[in-house]
C-alpha cells in the first residue's frame, strides 16, 4: 500500500476471497450470515478455479482466503495449490477450532505463506463469549502452536470492542510467546452480526483514536508486524497535525519508517483491495455491501477497471461532508462502510468526527 496521498486506479494487492458461509462458530461480530454446511450457491471447483485463473493476470498478489471458516470447504487446498501456482501468494484467516497437527500439516503442503487466527481476549471467558463456543480459546491456542511446529507463519487477529479493549496489552505478550509474526486489530463495523455489536460495545472515536495511537507506539517496541485494519483514522492519527491554514486535500508527507506496519493509509475500499463473496460478487470490501459485479457474469479485470463504484471510492474530490473539507482526506477519508450505514451513501462523512473551523477533524 502507499504510504502518502491515495492513488487512483492500482493493481489488486490484496483480494479477501469468502470461500463458503459454512462455520463451525457463531461470532457475534462476523460479516456473514453463517450456515452449519457449505452453500449450494458456493462457487464450485471449477468457478474458483477460474477465478484464481483471472486474479494470476495482476500476479504477484495476496490472495486471503476465508469464510465462514474456509477449512469447512473440503476443496480449499486444492484451490490453494492452484493458486500458488500461479505466482499468488495465498493466506488463510480461520477462527482456528479445526487446526490441529495434521490439519496444519496439510496447510503447510498446500503452499499456503501464513494462516491468520482470531484471538478476541488475552483470555478464554472473553474469547469464548464473543466467538459462542466454550474452549474456543483453548483450541485456538493450540492451532497456532501446531502451525508453529510445522514452520506456518501466523497472525492474530483482534476484534477490538469496549469488552476487551483493556486486554490489548496482554494481547500483545501472547502473541509474543506464541511466535506470531503479526498482530492486526479490528475496529468493528457495524454491518451483519456487528450491528449489534456495534449498538453495545463498539468504540466511540475518541476510544478508537486513543488505542489506535497507543497501538502505533507499539510498534516500535517489537518485532512483530502490527497493522490496524478497518481504522482508517489511523493514517491521520499516527501524524503531526498539518497547520490550520494548510489547504483541503494536500498530500502529507510519509508516515516515519519505524513501526510503518501499524499505518493503514485511509479507507483501502477499491484501493489495491476488494472483496469475493461465496457466489462470485465483488465487492469493494467485506463490509460495504455495493456490488461491483459478478464474476459469474463478468471478468475480474473488467470489473476492477471500470466498476462505477470502485470508480468513485477512488477519487478522494468525491468526499462529502466534512471529510470533502478536511486536509486528512487523502490520509484517512474515514470508513467508506460507516458512512453508508450511517447515511446510505459511500462518500458521506464517517460518523464519529467532526470539523472544527478551516477542517481540522476531531474526533467526538
Amino acid at each position: 500500500m502507499t504510504t502518502g496521498a491515495m492513488q487512483h486506479r492500482q493493481n489488486p494487492q490484496l483480494v479477501l476471497w469468502q470461500l463458503t458461509t459454512g462455520c463451525n462458530l457463531r461470532c457475534r461480530h462476523c460479516r456473514a450470515t453463517v450456515t452449519e454446511r457449505t452453500s449450494p450457491e458456493d462457487l464450485s471447483y471449477p468457478e474458483c478455479l477460474n477465478v484464481v485463473n483471472q486474479l494470476a493476470r495482476y500476479a504477484p498478489l495476496v490472495l486471503l482466503l476465508g469464510g465462514g471458516e474456509p477449512l469447512w470447504r473440503r476443496d480449499v487446498f486444492d484451490i490453494a495449490r492452484h493458486a500458488a501456482r500461479r505466482r499468488l501468494r495465498v493466506e488463510l484467516t480461520s477462527n482456528g477450532t479445526l487446526v490441529d497437527e495434521t490439519m496444519a500439516e496439510r496447510i503447510q503442503e498446500a503452499g499456503i505463506a501464513r494462516v491468520s487466527i482470531s484471538l478476541d481476549g488475552s483470555e478464554a471467558a472473553s474469547h469464548d463469549e464473543f466467538r459462542g463456543l466454550q474452549g474456543a480459546f483453548g483450541v485456538a491456542v493450540h492451532g497456532i502452536r501446531c502451525l508453529a511446529a510445522t514452520g506456518v507463519p501466523t497472525q492474530i487477529n483482534t476484534t477490538v470492542t469496549k469488552r476487551n479493549g483493556h486486554q490489548l496489552a496482554a494481547m500483545l505478550e501472547l502473541a509474543a510467546q506464541l511466535g506470531v509474526k503479526a498482530v492486526h486489530l479490528f475496529i468493528v463495523v457495524p454491518v451483519g452480526c456487528g450491528l449489534t455489536v456495534a449498538k453495545e460495545e463498539s468504540l466511540s472515536g475518541h476510544e478508537a483514536e486513543e488505542i489506535l495511537s497507543w497501538f502505533y507506539e507499539q510498534a516500535s517496541k517489537t518485532r512483530m508486524e502490527l497493522t490496524a485494519s478497518c481504522a482508517a483514522s489511523n493514517g491521520r492519527t499516527v501524524r503531526p497535525r498539518p497547520a490550520r491554514e494548510g489547504s483541503a486535500g494536500i498530500p502529507l508527507a510519509p508516515a516515519p519508517h519505524y513501526g510503518l506496519q501499524a499505518v493503514t493509509n485511509g479507507c483501502l475500499a477499491g484501493h489495491g483491495v476488494c472483496f469475493i463473496s461465496h457466489v462470485g460478487e465483488v465487492y469493494p470490501c467485506g463490509y460495504l455491501p455495493v456490488s461491483a459485479g459478478n464474476l459469474r457474469d463478468e471478468k475480474f479485470h473488467d470489473i476492477w477497471e471500470h466498476a462505477e463504484v470502485l470508480e468513485r471510492l477512488r477519487r478522494p474530490e468525491e468526499l462529502e461532508a466534512q471529510c470533502e473539507v478536511c486536509e486528512f482526506r487523502n490520509v484517512c477519508s474515514g470508513c467508506r462502510t460507516r458512512a453508508y450505514e450511517h447515511g446510505g451513501r459511500a462518500p458521506g462523512a464517517e460518523p464519529g468526527y467532526r470539523n472544527e473551523p478551516r477542517g481540522i477533524c476531531q474526533v467526538q
